[in-house]
């Protein structure tokens, strides 16, 4: 044992927080994805009286099956496939922690075994209607210049929403048509904007530079590329809500949100035929599996279309009439 103490559950909590933080370098959302995870999974082994230096894989096994059947008042499942998987995930990440730094002997989630997540396929935006969504912002104001900006980028460069509020002024070369994002676990990767998003951007530079100037200096972020009314940075909530009005102002109802254009940039450019290794590099994914589900949504969109088009796609006949008379199947 690494510890000559009992280990303290709490302090071994705190710590693999800390490493996630440094060591890993997670982005602040993930670190706190997985703190609400693991103290859930604190409070259920407090629950059932279980010392963390004698933590069995039969009681992890019985945390994931908490979660499996937990219901809410209607009956219905709690927590979906994906966020039991999640959970497993965190509890793996603290398990194996514990192990490497000497605070436990074992790893008893080693061999605990998270249930299977069903890929699903993104639900782009046709063409026309990302067109319909950026002609939806009307005006000349600060918050028309500031949101068509947003829309364009997201859609042009397939920027997730954190990195599209966590982008700085700096971080923008207009000129070269360019700018740098910070994805997952701090990754840096330099990103191409495209015509119409730098024009937007650079409509709204202007704007912001009138908003930050009326602005309190202690409640404005004069480094933030997007601010809100008050000269603070946007947050994900406030960006959240400006795509989601637009998308019910341009009729699309509630289907629109940022990941949804982010899926749009990808699929439309996999239509086009873009390489799939440029649109991993695009949209930061760490392997090109992910970016694969993009062409899943190409093959489901050609047999829509061939379905549509070929006058026999749907043509029903019985076996027998699809042997010639006379003849014998090969």
């Amino acid at each position: 044992m690494g510890d000559t103490a009992a280990p303290d559950l709490d302090r071994l909590l705190a710590e693999h927080s800390t490493w996630l933080a440094i060591e890993r370098g997670v982005a602040v959302n993930t670190l706190a994805a997985y703190q609400r995870d693991l103290a859930a999974y604190a409070a259920f082994l407090r629950g059932r009286g279980v010392d963390v230096a004698r933590l069995t894989e039969g009681d992890v096994d019985a945390y994931v099956e908490h979660l499996k059947s937990a219901r809410d008042e209607d009956g219905k499942q709690r927590w979906s496939a994906a966020s039991v998987a999640r959970a497993v995930v965190a509890v793996r990440s603290f398990h194996r922690f514990c192990l490497t730094e000497g605070h436990l002997d074992l790893d008893p989630s080693e061999d605990v075994t998270a249930p299977r997540v069903p890929q699903g396929i993104p639900k782009a935006l046709t063409e026309p209607e990302v067109e319909a969504l950026l002609g939806a912002v009307t005006g000349d104001d600060a918050a028309a210049r500031r949101d068509r900006a947003i829309l364009e980028t997201l859609y042009a460069t397939g920027l997730r929403i954190s990195e599209l509020v966590g982008l700085d002024l700096g971080a923008i070369d207009l000129e070269e048509g360019f700018l740098r994002a910070f994805g997952k676990g701090a990754r840096e990767r330099i990103v191409p904007v495209g015509h119409t998003a730098s024009a937007a951007i650079e409509a709204w530079l202007p704007a912001r530079a009138s908003v930050l100037a009326r602005a309190r200096r202690d409640r404005s972020d004069p480094d933030a590329l997007f601010v809100n009314p008050r000269g603070g940075r946007l947050t994900r909530q406030g960006c959240w809500k400006i795509v989601s009005a637009y998308g019910l102002r341009a009729g699309l109802g509630g289907r629109l949100s940022p990941h949804v254009l982010r899926h749009s940039c990808a699929t439309h450019m996999v239509d086009r035929g873009a390489d799939l290794r440029v649109v991993q590099e695009l949209l930061g994914h760490a392997s090109v599996s992910t970016t694969q589900i993009y062409t899943k949504v190409t093959q489901s969109r050609l047999r829509a279309v061939y379905e549509a088009a070929h006058p026999r796609a749907k043509l029903r006949i019985s076996p027998e009439l699809a042997v010639p008379s006379g003849g014998r199947q090969a």
